[in-house]
């Protein structure tokens, strides 16, 4: 059972990491790469600058060549990571006697979008360099507790064979929320709200994509290889 988690996921995760580079520098990076000008100073919103005189220097050149290697590599090692989280749940759900396959895999991976990137979304938003939030310490303790919570009680919605776990369930997803994330007082921020605004959206889109392939390659695999 272990080596067929450990290899399944380490296909899948392969397989979702490829997937999320080539959507990644496809969809969000440019968006990345832009609001690095803003705040370097390079654009000023409402202003004028001279982006080319940093975007074309061989050293950003070369400095995005080894940002990408690093994102290829952090994405692989992450994806893996996931993809093996997803196979310890296929495993636990399958004793407990329900099939998985590429379709309910999907439906496990979009559970994870939710969990891991919609529900802490919803009050830390995806930010471009130079925005300005609230203490680190803080958001990072919300964000680990909102998406324990969400993946907690997405599943007593799923399994729960209960009022009482299906209560449960929804207060757990509810209950970040109601107490909220860390917050500023303020907006601040160097980029304009048009770019930030299309690269929240992007991100999760990505990551929406990326869950539903990692679940569905994890699924796949799972059906294909069976335990034993």
């Amino acid at each position: 059972m272990t080596r067929h988690v450990l290899t399944g996921g380490l296909i899948a995760g392969l397989i979702a990491g490829l997937f999320a580079v080539l959507l990644q520098l496809t969809f969000v990076v440019p968006l990345l790469l832009e609001g690095e000008l803003y705040e370097t100073g390079a654009r000023v919103h409402f202003g004028t600058g001279d982006p080319k005189s940093i975007a074309g220097s061989p050293g950003i050149i070369a400095e995005d060549v080894a940002r990408h290697a690093g994102t290829l590599a952090i994405n692989l090692v992450s994806w893996i990571g996931f993809a093996i989280l997803l196979m310890v749940g296929f495993a636990l759900a399958s004793r407990s006697g329900h099939r998985i396959d590429a379709r309910k895999g999907t439906i496990w991976g979009m559970a994870g979008f939710v969990a891991v990137t919609l529900a802490p979304a919803m009050g830390l938003a995806p930010e471009l360099p130079g925005t300005i939030a609230a203490d680190l310490q803080a958001r990072q303790i919300w964000w680990a507790a909102t998406v324990v919570l969400t993946a907690g009680g997405l599943a007593a919605l799923a399994f729960g064979r209960s009022p009482l776990a299906i209560f449960a369930g929804a207060v757990a997803i509810a209950l970040p929320h109601i107490v909220g994330a860390p917050t500023l007082d303020t907006y601040l921020g160097v980029s304009p709200p048009e770019l930030s605004a299309q690269f929240a959206a992007r991100v999760l889109a990505v990551s929406a994509a990326i869950w539903a392939v990692l679940g569905a390659a994890a699924g796949w695999l799972w059906i294909r290889s069976p335990a034993v």
